[in-house]
């Protein structure tokens, strides 16, 4: 007779909480502590059962507090490695991070992961909780530090990368924020004398009785259209942008579409691409030298770039550095590496010191990404002048050509 296997129903999860409690010891002596528990009732069981007797619980409260950044990460794992190569204990060092943030967000978040560490989780797999603010790079190389007994050291080098990613971003925001805003000002002044300005000096050309000239004819003609259909020119412009960030964010083959017409930027292309490898280079360095096997740490270097691109070849890389292929050859065939870190790259396997040429070929990128973003600020700011002359002062000439020739009429 056959038999029908049963499985017993799934348990639903139980959502923990933080509390805080005081109470009493069996010497009378006054004790707090702060635990989480599935609920109060169990939390005061719990107590009970250690000789405690609780006095007052509560719930643990936190602000709602600001979005947590990138730089948020970077300082907890600088702090965090720091502490604990001085020999502050794992949990010990999570209080003193997560009650020295002014953000509240942070705070709750290094307060449930210190909590999960303390019921034994390992720290590893308490960070792959929250894969929003720990990317498996960060993930696999705090697992390394804790599998070799280097957790410190790893944590060191975690930090020193997160501070030089940080610092190849900023320099990359801070070279495309300053033409970004001239120009969002310049279109904002644009319209606003095309749709405010424009009609006024068209009704005093009506007065005239004479014919204007074909500058003037051809703004008024363009600021006719932007008053009569203004809400559909800023409708479909906002509506492109909307709908072109939107397919960036979810389509493969527009992210890489985008992200090769910025690779191939006139001006800005070689910065971005310069900052790209750099970023590949230093991902792939620092993950090597804490021990992860190549083929692995691949994984990570792909999405660290930042760039569709660099994550497609580095996908066709690792297939076949998997199949014994080495990694300058690999690297060749992608055809997205310059001579000089296919050469470092090579010199690096032959010597056996790969992580540290990969590391002296993203220095040398970085400081050449430093070097462009001094070079832009000062080529962009009389580019970026011309061009503002050259469209608002076209319009201003335009409009007062007419009262020229009246002039001369006179």
């Amino acid at each position: 007779m056959a038999s029908r296997s049963t499985s017993a129903p799934r348990r639903p999860a139980v959502r923990e909480q933080t509390f805080v409690w005081e109470g009493r010891d069996r010497s009378g002596k006054i004790v707090r502590g702060e635990v989480r528990a599935a609920s109060q009732a169990l939390l005061q069981s719990s107590l009970r059962r250690q000789g405690i007797a609780v006095t007052r619980v509560r719930k643990r409260s936190y602000a709602r507090g600001r979005k947590i950044k990138e730089k948020d990460i970077a300082l907890f794992t600088r702090q965090l490695a720091t502490m604990m190569k001085a020999g502050v204990p794992l949990l010990q060092s999570f209080d003193i991070v997560a009650r020295g943030s002014s953000n509240a967000a942070v705070s709750r978040l290094f307060s449930e992961i210190r909590n999960d560490v303390e019921t034994g989780t390992s720290l590893s797999q308490a960070f792959r909780k929250y894969p929003l603010y720990f990317d498996s790079l960060f993930c696999n190389l705090v697992n390394a530090g804790e599998q070799a007994g280097i957790l410190d050291d790893l944590l060191d080098r975690l930090a020193s990368y997160k501070e030089k990613m940080l610092a190849i971003k900023g320099k990359i925001k801070s070279a495309l924020f300053y033409p970004i805003s001239v120009m969002a000002v310049a279109v904002i002044v644009v319209a606003v004398i095309m749709l405010f300005v424009v009609p006024a000096f068209k009704e005093v050309f009506s007065n005239f009785g004479a014919d204007l000239p074909a500058p003037t004819l051809m703004v008024i003609g363009a600021s006719d259209f932007m008053v009569e259909h203004w809400y559909l020119i800023f409708g479909a412009v906002g509506g492109f942008f909307y709908f072109l960030m939107q397919a960036w964010r979810r389509s493969t083959k527009v992210q890489m579409l985008m992200d090769r017409l910025l690779l191939k930027l006139p001006i800005f292309g070689k910065v971005i691409e310069k900052a790209t490898i750099a970023r590949w280079l230093r991902t792939l360095s620092t993950m090597f030298a804490a021990g992860v096997p190549l083929v692995e740490a691949l994984d990570s270097v792909g999405g660290a770039s930042g760039n569709h691109v660099y994550l497609v070849a580095t996908k066709k890389i690792q297939q076949e550095v998997a199949i014994g292929t080495s990694l300058t050859i690999a690297m060749q065939n992608s055809q997205a590496f310059p001579n000089m870190v296919l050469q470092m790259a090579s010199i690096g396997e032959e010597s056996g010191s790969l992580d540290a040429m990969l590391s002296k070929a993203a220095d040398i990128f970085e400081r050449e990404v430093d070097e462009a973003v001094e070079s832009l600020s000062s080529l962009l700011e009389p580019m970026i002048m011309v061009v503002l002359g050259t469209v608002i002062g076209g319009l201003v000439v335009a409009m007062y050509l007419p009262i020229f020739k009246l002039g001369q009429v006179v």
